[in-house]
C-alpha cells in the first residue's frame, strides 16, 4: 500500500530508470516514443485492439503511468502537445539531475533543454527524438512477443531481422553546446548547439553531430549554423598536458588523422517534411551554401583530401527510417550517389586508393624480395643459401681486407678455417720436429766426433 500511494501509477523502479534515462537524453518526448525506445516488444502487443489508437493506449499505458508517477515526484512536468494530439512530457531540473544519476553523466554533459519545447507542438524536439529512434532502430525482444498472433510475430521478426542501427540511448545526447567562446559549462553567445552528438566507436563511429531540420527554416540559416560549427572545430585550448589541441577533442576522443587529411568532426543534417520547403531543395541549397567548409581538394591517386575541412551528409526522416544507417539512405555534400553512413562521413576512395598503393607496394616489394633471393649465393661446400648477414660480410671489404672464404657459409667458413688452423698448426709441429731432430743428429754428430778424437790420442 505504501508504494502504491508513493507511486501511484504503479510504476516499477526499473521502468521509471528506462523513462528517465529516455527523457535524460531527449529532453522531450512523448509516451509513445519513450515506450518505442525502452521497450519495442510492446509495439507488436495489443496487436488484437480494435482499434490503432486503442492499441497505442494499451502499448504505452504503462510509461503513461511511470510519467505520471514521475511527475508527482517533481521530476517531470507536462509540456503541452504535439500537432498530433500527444502529450510531451519534460524533464524538470531535479529530474535532469536524477536522469544523469542513470545515465552516469556529470551535469555538464547532460547538455540544455530545447528551445521552445512545451510550444508549438514541440515539433522540432519530437524531430530530434524521432531521429534517435531512426538512428538506434531498438529491436524488440522475440520472447517478450511470444503468444501473440501470427502477424504481429512476423512484423517483430522482420524488424528484428533488419539491418541494425546504431548504439543505444547511453550512445546519444541532445542539446550540446559547442563553445567558439566561453567554457564548456558556460558557453559564450552565438556558439553552435548540436541537437544530437553520437558517440558510438564500436561502431566505427567515434563522434557524429546530428542536425534535425523540419524543412520550415531558411536555408542560409541552417547554413549559418555550420559557420559556428567551424569556429568551434577551429578553436584550440590547452589539455592537461599543457599541449594546444583543439577544443572537440578535449572531451571527445577519434582517431588521428592519417595521410595529412585532418578533417574535423562529421556533421549529418536529418530533413524532416514537415514545413513547405522540399528537402531535396534545402539539401541542395545548403550544400551550396556551405561549400568552402566541406569541399576538398583532388589529390594523386583520383580521390579528395578534406584536411581542414567538416564532412556534411544529409538524409531524410523517411530514408533513414526505410533504410537505417546501414543502407543508401546518406549524400555526402559534394558526391553524387547516396552511400551508407560509413562510407558517406568516410573517405572511400582514398581507402581504396591507399589499399591499391599498399597492395602495389607488397607486391614490389615481393618481386624485388624473389629477384634478390635468386641472387642469393650458394655456399660452395654444402650447397645451402646464404644468410642476409653472411652475404653482406662476404662481400664487405674491411680496412682493405677482403673476406677470406665469400663462396662458404657460415658454418662451412668455420670448419674451413678450423682445418686451415689446424693444417698450420700440424704444420708448425712438424717443422718443430724437423728442428729437433736436426739439432739431434748435430748432438750425436758432435758427440761422436769427439769421442773419435779422443780414441785416437789413446792409441797413440
Amino acid at each position: 500500500m505504501a508504494k502504491r500511494k508513493t507511486n501511484e501509477a504503479g510504476s516499477s523502479t526499473g521502468l521509471r530508470a528506462d523513462v528517465l534515462r529516455a527523457l535524460g537524453v531527449l529532453k522531450a518526448a512523448t509516451a509513445d516514443q519513450i515506450q518505442r525506445l525502452s521497450s519495442p516488444h510492446l509495439t507488436y502487443r495489443h496487436t488484437t485492439k480494435k482499434t490503432a489508437a486503442v492499441q497505442k493506449e494499451a502499448r504505452t499505458a504503462s510509461h503513461r503511468g511511470a510519467l505520471n508517477d514521475l511527475r508527482r515526484h517533481g521530476l517531470s512536468v507536462d509540456g503541452g502537445r504535439t500537432r498530433g494530439g500527444e502529450e510531451v512530457r519534460l524533464l524538470t531540473a531535479s529530474g535532469l539531475a536524477a536522469a544523469a544519476i542513470e545515465l552516469d553523466r556529470g551535469p555538464e554533459e547532460m547538455g540544455g533543454m530545447p528551445k521552445s519545447a512545451g510550444r508549438s507542438g514541440a515539433s522540432h524536439a519530437m524531430s530530434v527524438s524521432e531521429t534517435v529512434i531512426a538512428m538506434i532502430r531498438p529491436k524488440p525482444d522475440l520472447h517478450l512477443v511470444a503468444g501473440e498472433p501470427a502477424e504481429a510475430i512476423a512484423a517483430a521478426q522482420a524488424c528484428v531481422d533488419a539491418p541494425d542501427g546504431i548504439g543505444a540511448i547511453t550512445s546519444y545526447a541532445t542539446e550540446v553546446a559547442l563553445p567558439s567562446t566561453g567554457t564548456w559549462k558556460n558557453p559564450g553567445v552565438g556558439c553552435a548547439w548540436a541537437d544530437i552528438v553520437l558517440v558510438a566507436p564500436e561502431a566505427g563511429l567515434p563522434l557524429l553531430f546530428i542536425e534535425a531540420d523540419n524543412c520550415t527554416e531558411e536555408a542560409p540559416v541552417i547554413a549559418a549554423k555550420f559557420d559556428k560549427y567551424m569556429r568551434h572545430f577551429r578553436r584550440k585550448v590547452k589539455d592537461t598536458d599543457g599541449q594546444d589541441k583543439p577544443m572537440w577533442r578535449t572531451r571527445w576522443s577519434a582517431p588521428d588523422p592519417q595521410w595529412g587529411d585532418a578533417s574535423h568532426p562529421p556533421v549529418l543534417i536529418v530533413f524532416h517534411q514537415v514545413g513547405k520547403r522540399t528537402a531535396l531543395k534545402q539539401m541542395e541549397r545548403v550544400a551550396e551554401l556551405t561549400r568552402e567548409h566541406w569541399q576538398g581538394r583532388w589529390a594523386e591517386g583520383g580521390f579528395r583530401i578534406y584536411n581542414g575541412k567538416m564532412p556534411i551528409v544529409a538524409t531524410t526522416l523517411e530514408l533513414l527510417r526505410e533504410h537505417g544507417p546501414a543502407g543508401p539512405a546518406f549524400w555526402r555534400f559534394g558526391r553524387e550517389d547516396r552511400q551508407n553512413l560509413w562510407d558517406a562521413i568516410g573517405n572511400p576512395r582514398r581507402d581504396a586508393a591507399l589499399a591499391r598503393r599498399a597492395e602495389d607496394a607488397r607486391r614490389r616489394q615481393a618481386q624485388e624480395a624473389a629477384e634478390r633471393e635468386a641472387q642469393r649465393p650458394l655456399c660452395g661446400d654444402c650447397g645451402q643459401k646464404f644468410t642476409d648477414d653472411r652475404w653482406k660480410a662476404s662481400t664487405t671489404v674491411d680496412w682493405g681486407r677482403a673476406d677470406s672464404h665469400p663462396h662458404l657459409c657460415d658454418d662451412c667458413k668455420t670448419r674451413a678455417l678450423e682445418a686451415e688452423r689446424q693444417a698450420e698448426q700440424d704444420e708448425r709441429d712438424r717443422q718443430e720436429q724437423e728442428r729437433q731432430e736436426q739439432e739431434r743428429q748435430e748432438v750425436e754428430a758432435a758427440q761422436a766426433s769427439k769421442a773419435g778424437g779422443w780414441l785416437g790420442r789413446w792409441r797413440s
